[in-house]
């Protein structure tokens, strides 16, 4: 009688899952995908948490909540700006395959049009806020807020309408050759890394950290590592639903993504090791968080198209890239405050290549592979370019960098007006307390 009724329960629990996920909604989702696809953007909107903490942690006590302030408020001025005319140039009918015409100022009453909308708007976040942990330490607040609202509304959406384009008619020109970026790894993560590229060219590094006689980089240590683990640990749970989610449905295809994700991203922290081994250097935390963080960033264009091994083979060199893309820098004299630009820039683009190299079914297509190379320098192109000039623009303005009196203050102070540690900061902002006889 028991074995009945606990049969009778999941008979009646496989019915009610079935009769959700065959539901359609207005737009062509079914309820189950709806609730997956919110799911996912939940994920991804904690993602903003991770690069919070990550970010604040490899900054300074003074900078701490201006770098959090950043994070903050690129979701918030994001969501409204990509909603307003971000979501049309990226998916509106795109009848001439570099940008939408329509869709602006979204007010649909179509749950498809809504869902899409709201996991869409968390990668316009994520896209901006890369930009920030580069650029930390030195930049003005509002300045950087301009240069967030244009990589939002602009830059990100109107290359992004070349690949995934035309969700609402039409179609991309860089999705019409067969480029392959599942999830973004150029269309997110390199298209964030190289306006932060263009950031830190225009606003030059931090005071002290090039020896001005030898021309060598000095270390500027972050204040907080326990938050750079803990913010690597929550930005690998969100890339689950930020690949995961990518799929726009409930499918079987998730799990294959959700591994290979896992996969590389572990194998990106294991290249990271290795490479410290083959330069003699020590085995660092912050290496190490970022080695796994490529990994992911790599695996995102070919999570739903690659086997789980060729997931392993594009970690472990995602890894390398980003500590060799770390060195180049400092070579370069160009100060990445948090690893940015090698971790979703340089990892970004091998994991884009990778995805037409490791296509399965079909490896090592010349063709494929000189498609996305050729998507790979589209992105640099108009993305670099237009960041360039909008930080040089800014710069003129309204003035980019902070000055160097504001930098020694530290940004919480001369930004914000807070501390986010009183207790361990010494401020003008700290008066003697009176006590009442």
């Amino acid at each position: 009688m028991r074995i009945a009724f606990t049969q009778l329960g999941i008979g009646v629990i496989a019915a009610l899952y079935s009769s959700v996920a065959v539901a359609e909604t207005d737009g062509g989702m079914s309820s189950g995908d709806v609730i997956w696809i919110v799911t996912a953007s939940a994920l991804v909107f904690f993602m903003q948490a991770g690069f919070a903490l990550l970010e604040s942690g490899l900054s300074r006590v003074k900078n701490a909540v201006n770098v959090l302030m950043k994070n903050y408020m690129d979701v918030c001025i994001g969501s409204l700006i990509f909603w307003a005319i971000g979501y049309g140039l990226m998916f509106g009918h795109n009848i001439t395959g570099f940008v939408g015409t329509s869709m602006f100022f979204v007010d649909s009453s179509s749950t498809s049009t809504l869902t899409l909308l709201l996991f869409q708007t968390m990668f316009a976040a994520t896209a901006a806020t890369i930009a920030s942990g580069a650029m930390a330490e030195r930049v003005r607040y509002h300045a950087y807020l301009i240069g967030a609202l244009f990589i939002v509304g602009f830059i990100y959406p109107v290359f992004g309408s070349w690949v995934w384009g035309g969700a609402h008619g039409g179609n991309g020109w860089l999705s019409d050759l067969g480029f392959v970026d599942f999830a973004g790894s150029t269309v997110v993560h390199s298209v964030g890394a190289w306006c932060a590229l263009a950031g830190i060219i225009v606003a030059g590094p931090r005071i002290g950290r090039f020896d001005p006689s030898t021309d060598k980089p000095r270390e500027i240590p972050g204040h907080n590592l326990t938050l750079v683990a803990l913010g690597g640990f929550i930005l690998w749970l969100g890339w689950f639903g930020f690949n995961g989610g990518s799929t726009l449905a409930a499918s079987a295809d998730v799990g294959m993504i959700a591994f290979n994700t896992h996969i590389s991203a572990a194998a990106g922290a294991a290249g990271a090791l290795i490479w410290a081994k083959v330069y003699r250097q020590p085995i660092l935390l912050t290496a190490t968080v970022n080695g796994s963080l490529g990994g992911l960033v790599a695996i995102t264009a070919g999570c739903a198209s690659m086997s789980p091994m060729f997931a392993v083979v594009t970690g472990l060199i995602a890894g390398s890239v980003v500590i060799i893309g770390q060195r180049l820098l400092l070579s370069l004299k160009l100060d990445d405050v948090v690893g940015a630009i090698p971790v979703h820039g340089f990892a970004g683009a091998w994991g884009t290549l990778a995805a037409g190299l490791f296509y399965q079914g079909d490896l090592f297509n010349v063709s494929r592979v000189v498609v996305q190379l050729v998507g790979i320098g589209a992105a640099f192109l108009w993305t670099f370019t237009f960041a360039l000039l909008l930080y040089w623009l800014i710069d003129r303005v309204f003035g980019l960098k902070a000055s160097s009196a504001d930098q020694r203050r530290g940004l919480d102070v001369t930004e914000h007006n807070e501390l986010g540690y009183p207790e361990f900061t010494e401020s003008p902002l700290q008066r003697p307390v009176q006590l009442s006889p």
